[in-house]
């Protein structure tokens, strides 16, 4: 039987990192389903969507293919065949996501995806509602969290090393903005759960949060 892993929290918390090196440890399928966000988003801004068009959004979910493939020991993020992996980390994508994730029906439409995937596989999977909405039946499901300027800190730090300069407070103050976004919309809200892990990475290396949640599957 297959098992499932979520992990949810807000942006900067740590997620894609650990849920990474967790799915090369143990073996699993890594699905980014805020990957597939962005691939969204960048698609729709390529073709001059507005982003408040649910019905046009909406089109665009269903037709484009998203897919994760490795290389070389590193994932990347494909959409309709070409690779995007370093363009949806953009900073003009990083300032509309959050408004192509608020429909309600295009998450409706990313979440059959998310789930199709996570069919066939052991899957771990990180996002903003995935232990509540994309997979409920879980059986581990964590929350990753830690102080707003610490991971407006590391969002920096991660933009700067992909080539892209912007003050740490415009970040700090993008964050907040998200975090409102992700915590209030309509459907797929961030929020902890009573089944939910939750894990303060503040004061945590990546190795010691592994390590904290191998130990907690392995008690599992």
């Amino acid at each position: 039987m297959e098992m499932k892993i979520a992990i949810d929290g807000p942006a900067g918390a740590g997620k894609s990192t650990l849920s990474r090196v967790l799915a090369r440890d143990l073996g699993f399928v890594y699905i980014d389903t805020g990957a597939m966000y962005r691939a969204l988003t960048l698609r729709a801004q390529q073709r001059g969507i507005n982003l408040h068009d649910d019905p046009a959004l909406c089109a665009l979910a269903n037709s484009i293919n998203i897919h994760f493939e490795s290389r070389a020991g590193i994932q990347g993020v494909f959409c309709d065949g070409e690779d995007i992996t370093d363009a949806i980390r953009s900073p003009e994508v990083n300032s509309e996501v959050s408004i192509v994730a608020s429909h309600p029906q295009v998450r409706e439409i990313m979440v059959k995806k998310q789930q199709n995937m996570a069919q066939t596989s052991n899957v771990i999977m990180d996002g903003r509602d995935i232990g509540e909405q994309v997979l409920p039946d879980a059986e581990f499901k964590f929350f990753l969290t830690a102080g707003l300027q610490e991971r407006a800190q590391r969002r920096a730090m991660e933009m700067e090393s992909q080539g892209y300069y912007i003050d740490k407070n415009v970040i700090e103050e993008d964050m907040q903005k998200r975090d409102r976004m992700d915590s209030e919309r309509e459907v797929g809200a961030l929020k902890i759960l009573v089944d939910s892990i939750v894990i303060d990475t503040s004061e945590r290396t990546a190795d010691e949060v592994l390590a904290h949640i191998l130990s907690i599957i392995g008690e599992g």
